[in-house]
């Protein structure tokens, strides 16, 4: 059975820790967050991040039931870290562009901690609020909830899966990322016309295109089904 979490206004009156630090939810997040962009998803454990903390492993399950906790956890804390950095306009296309491009960047700023997370749903409250604010901005600019919750799932779904495609490959060691791009340069530059005639033709900038995310493309194209969609139901 898993142990209860102790309520926040006891977590806080516990004592210091070694080191004289207070423990809290957010530093336990930071700290595991560090952990992970430092030695990966195997070298977070509670036994790490305790020593890490300069605390006890158990005292950790004051704060979360386990490590799967954690996980959700650390997952809404990229999504909070998207929403602080966002502003409404009241222009629905550029408000979904630059709330898909600092989720995906926030995730992308900690590519372990994406790969763990981008499959999960969290439930909580940054979790909650974005949700809250795409589906909002859908329908105030005056789609139809169907379609409002149909483009909902595609945003969210769409960027989260290049989030966790483009943080496998920052995750990668740095020889293997390097030989990875470096293909289009070595192998499909290479090809002659004779047997991959569309791939050569298109090798120059297939060589440049393909270093970089296709997510703000895949974004864009979103978007303009979404307005055609929207322009369809006005008339």
């Amino acid at each position: 059975m898993p142990k209860p979490v102790v309520p926040e206004d006891k977590r806080r009156r516990r004592r210091p820790t070694k080191s004289g630090t207070v423990l809290s939810e957010e530093l336990i997040v930071e700290t595991a967050l560090r952990m992970l962009r430092e030695h990966g998803s195997a070298g977070l454990t509670a036994r790490r991040l305790g020593l890490a903390l300069d605390a006890d492993p158990s005292t950790l399950y004051r704060y979360f039931r386990g490590m799967d906790e954690l996980t959700l956890a650390i997952g809404d804390a990229l999504i909070g870290q998207a929403l602080r950095g966002w502003r409404r306009t009241g222009e629905w296309r550029a408000d979904l562009r630059s709330f898909g491009l600092g989720i995906h960047a926030a995730y992308l700023a900690h590519p372990q901690a994406a790969l763990l997370t981008t499959n999960r749903v969290t439930g909580r409250a940054h979790e909650l609020a974005a949700d809250e604010a795409v589906l909002d901005v859908l329908r105030t600019a005056g789609f139809p909830l169907p379609d409002t919750v149909r483009i909902y799932h595609a945003f969210i779904d769409q960027t989260l899966a290049f989030a966790a495609l483009d943080a496998a490959s920052l995750a990668l060691p740095s020889d293997s990322l390097h030989a990875d791009e470096d293909m289009w340069r070595s192998t499909y530059a290479r090809l002659p016309a004779t047997t991959h005639p569309r791939i050569a033709e298109a090798a120059p900038l297939l060589a440049t295109r393909m270093l970089d995310s296709a997510y703000p493309t895949a974004l864009e194209m979103l978007l303009d089904s979404a307005a055609a969609r929207l322009e369809a139901f006005r008339d």
